[in-house]
């Protein structure tokens, strides 16, 4: 009987994905075949890919970040080219490329991305990498090519993770299509830190090596493209060693790109930096005080902090060098060293006609002290506002060689008012009143105008209206308000510019990084008073230094008016003088740990502080400094005297002010001045607390005699 042959066991059916495998047992049947891993792999290839590409067709490349592209404001003297220092958050000065170092260029591609000129923006082999370390739990890392670097640093954040990797790969293809190899490439090199505070590759050059980075050679180059990787790292002694086997990998990179022959390579020394102390703070000193008034100059120019601190502007200002060095060194040469404690002195110096801020001492140490003593603390200004009466009165047709009663004490209009030490000085002009600082006076004199014109006078020449104590009252005249010394320096230039009140400046001219001009000074001016009644405002104040209590002045050596300033109780003390080149100010004053005002009684060892001493001292040193090599210019002599030389023996106020002391009004003899001993004519012999600085000249304006009653005056003056 024929056997029945066996069937054919029933084939399988195709599975469009043979998984898990077919005909194959145990542990094999469970791992895919290298066709279906190409096949996944493949997929994901071209998933990835096509999101790429939509990514990148839909995406928009954003700002950079501001620490990215943040340049360092740099502020200059008035010449624009001395650096006072920089204001920013990071010193940052971006370059072009062609002001780059080639070595430079080819060191940071041998470093970084030596196919850099040859992709398109990322590396398939690194992408493929980063990918499976991600899909195996690892860091995304390697591979980076500096477009994505720069994508990362500008862009992004450092987060290690799949999703930042792939918008570092979107953004990267973008500006790729957006930007030549070479803008990326300069971009890359300003963005990146070097260590040291420095980023961006100019900052770095000066850094490590102080020059610019077109001057970088090979060896320095390497270093620097070399140090990027770990710069806080390389930096420590135990990644030195580390760093110049570094250096010798971006060296044979060099070579390697076609940059470098082996035998200039070999030629290369492993370069020795400049030393680093830390990282320079620009704010240390007095100038921290210059930068912090120069960028509270653009804020007022409406510059935003941002525009400031990110926008990289070089910044002119009216500073001049030679007079800001000679303000630092007439207070420390000539300020008090013994019993300081608290002592503040402020210093600020106005060009005449134009208002620009030339000098300014305002504080020993920024970082110790942030209030600026010559434009933000404040003083009682003393017998400095005598000469806004003078004003005042002179406008009034009163003149200089009108007589006044200088007895003391006196009781006006029931107000009971003395002068320092209680000195009668007797029938009195208001010019030897005004050399001679004498209270009684001017007080009255105050009141024959008007206090609330002497007021005006003061606003009028510049002294802001708001300041603390200007208040049209009768003591206005002795200065019971506080202005700064910046206020002061300015109020007074309107006298040396006969009249001509200019509005204050300290930034004469701002650029953009590319050096077009944003901003340009036009200085805007006012006369306010006559030019008569300032010439002999000016020939006044000529006296206070000629035969007066301020011939400490005269050590100058060439015309100088001003005006003394003290306080009873010591509160404070100034000297305001002015030459016709520049008006300056010098307040001293003291305050407690709390802030409150004390009594500079002591001060440099001597029992009173007065503005004919250290005051006085310390502007005749400043300007003689600041105006040395300068011409020497003389006032012009009144062409007119004003008024007629009426006797003022006892007069009734043109207002009707209250002479009753009150709390807001100060007591009798509250604010006096320290005057020479009363004699029968003019001495040029100052107490010795007020001369120290030896007169180098003969006073070119004595006080002359009085006109006539008609009040015509010989053209000719005795000595």
């Amino acid at each position: 009987m024929a056997t029945k042959a066996p069937a054919k066991p029933k084939k399988a059916k195709r599975r469009f994905i043979d998984y898990p495998r077919a005909g194959k047992s145990g542990v094999r049947r469970w791992l895919p075949s290298w066709k279906l891993t190409l096949g996944i792999l493949g997929t994901l290839v071209i998933a990835v890919l096509v999101g790429l590409g939509v990514a990148v067709a839909s995406i928009e490349v954003p700002k950079p970040n501001d620490l990215a592209v943040a340049q360092t404001t740099r502020v200059y003297y008035d010449d624009g080219k001395t650096e006072i220092g920089r204001i920013g958050e990071a010193n940052r000065t971006s370059v072009t490329l062609d002001r780059i170092s080639p070595e430079m260029q080819a060191a940071i591609l041998a470093a970084e991305d030596r196919g850099y000129y040859s992709h398109g923006g990322f590396d398939p082999k690194g992408l493929l990498r980063a990918t499976w370390n991600n899909l195996t739990g690892g860091t995304t890392q390697g591979a980076s090519t500096i477009t994505q670097q720069y994508a990362k640093n500008a862009y992004l954040s450092q987060e290690q993770s799949f999703e930042r990797k792939f918008k570092e790969l979107v953004l990267s293809v973008k500006l790729e299509t957006q930007a030549s190899k070479d803008d990326i490439l300069a971009n890359y090199l300003n963005a990146i830190y070097y260590g040291r505070g420095a980023y961006g590759i100019q900052a770095a050059s000066q850094a490590y090596f102080g020059k610019t980075a077109a001057k970088l050679d090979a060896a320095e180059a390497a270093y620097l493209a070399a140090i990027i990787r770990a710069p806080s790292f390389y930096a420590s002694k135990k990644g030195q060693d580390e760093l110049e086997g570094r250096w010798d990998y971006v060296v044979a990179g060099m070579v390697q790109t076609g940059a470098l022959t082996q035998a200039q390579a070999d030629a290369l020394v492993f370069p020795t930096p400049l030393p680093w102390s830390g990282a320079y703070n620009y704010y240390k000193g007095t100038n921290g005080y210059l930068l912090e008034a120069a960028k509270e100059a653009m804020l007022d120019l409406g510059y935003t902090e941002d525009d400031i601190n990110l926008n990289g502007y070089r910044v002119t200002t009216s500073i001049n060098k030679q007079a800001q060095d000679s303000a630092t060194a007439a207070v420390e040469q000539y300020g008090p060293t013994y019993n300081t404690e608290g002592l503040r002195i402020g210093l600020a110096s106005v060009r005449p006609g134009t208002g620009e801020i030339v000098a300014m001492y305002a504080g020993k140490n920024y970082l110790r002290n942030q209030l600026n003593d010559a434009t933000q603390a404040t003083a009682l200004a003393g017998s400095t506002f005598k000469p806004f009466a003078l004003t005042a009165a002179l406008e009034d047709g009163i003149s200089l060689y009108s007589t006044w009663d200088g007895s003391s004490p006196r009781t006006i209009q029931g107000y009971t008012l003395q002068n320092y030490g209680n000195v009668s000085f007797g029938t009195v002009t208001l010019l030897k009143a005004t050399e001679n600082s004498i209270n009684t006076p001017y007080v009255e004199l105050g009141l024959t105008v008007g206090t609330d014109n002497v007021r005006k006078a003061a606003i009028r020449a510049g002294v802001p209206k708001d300041t603390t104590g200007l208040l049209a009252d009768p003591t206005t005249v002795l200065g019971t308000a506080s202005p700064t010394a910046l206020d002061m320096a300015h109020a007074y230039s309107t006298f040396a510019a006969r009249g001509e009140r200019a509005d204050l400046s300290l930034i004469t001219q701002v650029k953009t990084p590319d050096k077009q001009i944003d901003y340009e000074l036009e200085p805007e001016t006012t006369q306010e008073f006559d030019v008569d009644v300032m010439d002999n405002v000016n020939f006044a104040l000529q006296q206070v230094v000629n035969v007066g209590t301020g011939t400490t002045a005269l050590g100058l050596g060439r015309p100088s008016a001003g005006k003394t300033g003290t306080t009873d109780n010591n509160m404070s003390a100034w000297y305001v003088g002015y030459t016709p080149q520049l008006a300056t100010a010098v307040m001293m004053a003291k305050s407690d740990k709390d802030g409150n005002m004390v009594t500079l009684e002591g001060t440099g060892g001597l029992s009173s502080v007065t503005g004919g001493s250290f005051p006085a001292q310390i502007w005749t040193a400043f300007n003689r400094g600041a105006l040395e090599g300068l011409p020497v210019e003389t006032f012009p002599m009144p062409g007119t005297w004003v008024g007629t030389g009426d006797i003022y023996p006892s007069t009734s106020p043109s207002t009707s002010p209250s002479l009753s002391p009150s709390e807001e009004t100060l007591p009798s003899g509250e604010i006096s001045e320290t005057p020479q001993e009363p004699t029968p004519t003019p001495t040029q012999t100052p107490t010795e607390q007020e001369q120290t600085i030896e007169p180098s000249v003969t006073p070119s304006q004595r006080a002359v005699p009085p006109p006539s009653p008609s009040g015509a005056v010989s053209p000719s003056f005795s000595p």
